[in-house]
């Protein structure tokens, strides 16, 4: 008789068949949103068992990052971020970032992720469900928790840091403009922090 398979390993595959589930999670989560996509959804469009998909990414959150190319978990370690406190926020916020996108000796995988994502609507819906779904929820609840704001209050002013975050990245890292693509980080957490601050305690009127 022929060996029992164990559960929860997959039999094959190996590092193609991971990409070709990443290529499948990207085309659903991009069609469905995060909270609608499923791992059995996924598997079945990579033509995998769910088992498969679990081996290599844990569960949905672990797949979602890994399809963006994140090497960590942005609510995880924005939710640690926002709980030290509003005072000195904005520089922390910036500071994240910046080290998350400036690898030592080369640039991350997200930066290529968000490169492509200006001219892919696959990679453009999937990046705009990471802020929707992800970034912006954590924040803006830890904001509220933070300085007692109003959820719709704390969700607008996490937004317009958001707004400085991604025209930074774009700036710094896809059209490359001067002198904002070779500034140091210091100078740029120095330059862009006051006005997340601002942002996130200032008046909005």
């Amino acid at each position: 008789m022929p060996a029992a398979r164990r559960r929860g390993r997959p039999v094959g595959g190996g590092g193609g068949k991971r990409e070709e589930i990443l290529a499948a999670a990207r085309r659903v989560f991009a069609a469905e949103g995060f909270d609608r996509a499923t791992l059995r959804t996924i598997a079945g469009a990579a033509q995998v068992d769910p088992a498969m998909v679990r081996h290599y990414f844990g569960d949905k959150a672990g797949l979602f990052r890994a399809a963006l190319h994140l090497p960590l978990d942005p609510a995880q370690a924005i939710g640690a971020i926002v709980a030290a406190g509003v005072d000195g926020l904005g520089e922390r916020i910036v500071r994240f970032f910046l080290t998350v996108w400036d690898l030592p000796g080369g640039i991350s995988p997200f930066v290529a992720f968000l490169r492509g994502a200006a001219g892919h609507d696959e990679s453009r819906t999937m990046l705009q469900e990471m802020l929707d779904q992800v970034l912006f929820p954590t924040m803006a609840k830890g904001l509220a928790e933070a300085n007692g704001t109003a959820p719709e209050e704390a969700r607008l002013r996490v937004v317009m840091c958001g707004t400085q975050l991604v025209g930074l990245g774009m700036a710094r890292y896809v059209i490359g403009v001067e002198p904002v693509a070779s500034l140091p980080v210091d100078r740029l957490v120095e330059l862009y922090a006051p006005t997340l601050q601002r942002y996130l305690e200032g008046p909005l009127t």
